[in-house]
């Protein structure tokens, strides 16, 4: 036997999801979904969903750049969101830097 297989993981409790970038399953609640919709200027584009509601097809992912830039690599957000054209990632960019703001400004100001 293999020692990989005798080893059990550690799962979540919930729903767990596999992040498109890295690939590690992870609890859903830590994942950001995306969607594939239209960007400002009306070309498909690779829209986040945090709320997890939005009609269609989704994927999950780090609320991180580096699994954004994973993803965007290995060409994951055409493959998982099954979208012929190929997508922006503008839209996703900018919701992780506000995330990203956000984040260090709250951690700053309880110091």
């Amino acid at each position: 036997m293999t020692p990989a297989l005798d080893t059990p993981r550690e799962v979540p409790p919930g729903p767990v999801r596999t992040c498109i970038g890295c690939r590690q399953r992870t609890a859903k609640s830590e994942l950001l979904r995306v969607v594939a919709g239209a960007g400002a200027d009306g070309q498909p584009a690779v829209c986040p969903d945090p709320g997890g509601r939005a009609p269609g097809r989704g994927a999950h992912l780090h609320p991180t750049t580096e699994c954004l830039d994973q993803a965007v690599r290995r060409r994951a957000f055409t493959r998982a969101l099954r979208v012929t054209v190929g997508l922006s990632d503008v839209l996703l960019r900018e919701h992780l830097d506000q995330i990203r703001e956000t984040t260090d400004r709250n951690w700053s100001s309880s110091s």
